[in-house]
């Protein structure tokens, strides 16, 4: 069992002389985020820092930083706002970005699915409108999110409307900016992960890499499972080679027609992929039989 890293800031401290910090409010494999107090914009915001471990590690900075970047060329849509980037008096950066109330959708999802249900078709368009149009923007600016997940997508209920965030771009992909990864090193989550980006190249990656990943995710959502299970291994010899899975089998309310809606979105030449993510939603909403 992985130790829980400890933090490396307390509850009541004084940040850049204007952020109170709170509780913590959530933690990842590479970061933890606080609850804090903006005293000077007299709000209540979310502070994202690195583990202790990581906030020396020049890569983790320029993904911090690349992080808020990207936030502010999306100011508008559905990524997470980020109000500033600052420097504790260690020189550790950390994000100050809104304070979300809610869950990702990997809760709901288990929520349905630990009743035995599927998620609702009916809630599906407001779960992925915004997100589309969020990537489609990215894409637009030459940004590919590359983690898309269920724990990226964060779901709020304002005034009786749902609300919804795009968590996450420290993975992102600026086409014209050096490659945060590495040649043979692969960045995403497993389940999700485009045939191309098994490869190991990211110099020849592009925005399709998000078409693929939105497909997969749009499928775990309405099947309840993802496309493709098992190890690591075995997901990536799924993703290269293995027989796309029927949607219709799942869910027999869904028409037949859904199934090229799916050799489509998770093809693996990305050049018979859908080319954009406007596209491949369009297609899928006529075929979600929503009253």
């Amino acid at each position: 069992m992985n130790s829980v890293p400890p933090p490396s800031h307390l509850p009541g401290e004084l940040l850049d002389g204007r952020y109170h910090l709170g509780e913590v409010v959530g933690r990842g494999g590479h970061g933890v985020v606080y609850r804090a107090r903006d005293e000077q914009g007299q709000r209540d915001v979310a502070i994202k820092f690195l583990h202790p471990e990581f906030a020396t590690d020049p890569e983790f900075n320029v993904r911090m930083l690349r992080e808020a970047q990207v936030a502010a060329k999306l100011h508008g849509t559905a990524a997470i706002e980020i109000f500033a980037l600052r420097s504790d008096k260690t020189g550790a950066l950390f994000i100050v970005m809104e304070l979300l109330s809610g869950h990702d959708l990997a809760h709901y999802l288990g929520m349905w699915e630990d009743q035995g249900q599927f998620f609702p078709l009916a809630d599906v368009p407001s779960i992925f409108e915004p997100i589309v149009t969020t990537l489609a923007a990215a894409h637009e600016q030459g940004i590919a999110h590359r983690d898309l997940k269920p724990g990226n997508i964060y779901v709020e209920n304002v005034d009786g409307r749902t609300k919804v965030r795009l968590l996450d771009f420290g993975l992102a992909k600026v086409m014209s900016a050096s490659p945060l990864t590495r040649s043979g090193m692969v960045a995403g989550s497993p389940t999700y992960i485009a045939p191309e980006v098994w490869k190991g190249d990211p110099t020849k990656l592009d925005h399709r890499i998000d078409v693929y990943s939105l497909g997969a995710l749009m499928f775990r959502v309405i099947a309840g499972q993802p496309p493709f299970s098992g190890s690591l291994i075995e997901l990536m010899q799924a993703s290269l080679t293995a027989a796309r899975p029927s949607l219709h089998a799942i869910r027999k309310e869904l028409p037949v027609e859904v199934d090229a809606w799916v050799q489509k979105a998770l093809a693996i030449n990305k050049d018979q992929r859908y080319q954009n993510v406007r596209d491949m939603w369009r297609d899928l909403l006529p075929l979600l039989p929503i009253k």
